[in-house]
Formats: structure tokens, sequence, C-alpha cells
């Protein structure tokens, strides 16, 4: 794989075979960022369970103490006698079957979270094939179905984060921006970790989390020294 040549020098920055406790771990990502813009800081979070079993998925929402420091465009699905009450909230969009008819026919995606009250599932389970592959379907794991969406949209637009794994058992969440400094970085790493311990399921067995790695947009991974998690 071609790595261009600012990727090179921050990888020099970084032993690949050490674990680095946290907050050594979010320095070196700051110091390794190289690009023109704010970078997205992810975290890589591997675990010992296989999430083809139902009683081991991982899977869950999570308001970061500092936010992620992207602005979050929030779609609401709601009957009409609610749309009022959600756009002042601070819902970018509300509505029912016009939505769901925009996003059918015009293949509109101009949305980072959709949320749904409980009512509007009938209606929102006609986009489960466009919604789901992008991760936006609503669930009532991620606090996305409720009645409260008042709630909701004011927890989406301060930064609340979806965990769960992907095919290969991983998963992956942004913690903020390279702006944020390595303290706030360090709050909501400490506040997603947790989350994913608290979400442990039963049926896991042996070591819960195998592998924790951190990177910003751009730049090389970091291992972290997950048992120094907390």
């Amino acid at each position: 794989m071609f790595r261009g040549k600012n990727y090179k020098e921050s990888a020099k920055l970084i032993d690949k075979q050490a674990l680095y406790d946290p907050m050594e771990a979010l320095n070196l990502v700051i110091s390794a960022s190289k690009a023109k813009f704010d970078e997205t800081v992810e975290l890589h979070v591997k675990l010992g369970v296989d999430g083809r079993h139902a009683d081991q998925q991982v899977r869950g929402a999570i308001v970061l103490p500092n936010g992620t420091g992207k602005s979050v465009r929030v779609l609401v699905f709601c009957k009409d006698e609610r749309k009022e009450e959600c756009l002042a909230a601070g819902a970018d969009y509300a509505g029912g079957m016009d939505l769901v008819e925009k996003i059918q026919k015009e293949n509109w995606f101009e949305f980072d979270t959709v949320i749904a009250s409980p009512d509007m599932m009938g209606t929102v389970g006609r986009l489960g094939k466009l919604l789901g592959p992008k991760g936006l379907m609503p669930s009532p794991k991620a606090g996305t179905v409720t009645p409260n969406l008042k709630q909701a949209i004011s927890e989406a637009k301060a930064g609340k984060v979806e965990y769960r794994l992907d095919k290969t058992n991983i998963i992956h969440c942004p913690i903020g921006k390279v702006s944020f400094g390595a303290e706030k970085l360090y709050e909501n790493y400490v506040a997603l970790i947790g989350a994913i311990i608290k979400a442990k399921p039963a049926a896991a067995k042996g070591q819960y989390i195998r592998s924790c790695v951190t990177a910003s947009t751009m730049g090389p991974g970091v291992k972290i020294n997950a048992q120094k998690q907390l």
C-alpha cells in the first residue's frame, strides 16, 4: 500500500510493537497528526466475542462527555402533530411518509442520525434496506426509537455515539477531534471503553478486550494497553 510522506514521518514516532498507556497513546496520535484539517480521532476495539451469535452481540450508545466535535444532522420520523416540537428541539428534519418517499425516490441522505417515535416504526421499516447498510436504522438499543424525541434529539446533538460490532468483531468509534487535546480525548475514551466493558455479554468467554488501537483520520495506529483502560 502506498503511504504518503507525512504518514511515514508520523509512523517513525510510534513503536508498532509497544502497548502504550491510554494518555501516552492519545498524545502520540496528536503528535502524529499532520493533515491540514482537524482530524477525527477514532478507537478500534477488537473483542473476544462471536457476533454471529445473538447472545454475544455488543451494541449500545453513549453521550461522550466532550462530544465528537462534529455537527450532527438529525432526522426524526414522527407524527405530524409532533413535527414542530422536534424542529424546536433542534432536529434538522422531521416528518413521516414525506421523508420516507424522499429517501426512496431521490436517494436522499443529507443526515447523520435517524430517530423515530415507536408508532412510526411500521413506516420506517420500509427503509430497512436503505438505512440498514449505512448504520442509520433507528433501534431501541441505541436509544433512537423512543417516545422521548426531545431528549433523543438533544443527546444526538450533544455527541452521542453508537457502538456496535462489525463482521470481524471490532468496534470502530470516533472519540473526538485532534484539536480537543489529550485530556478531553482521554475523558471520551474512558467513557466509551467503560460502556463497552459494561455491555460485555454473559456468554463471552476468555479475554474480552483483545486489542485496542487509536488513530487519527490520516495517521498511523497506536496500540493501547487495554488492561490500563480505566
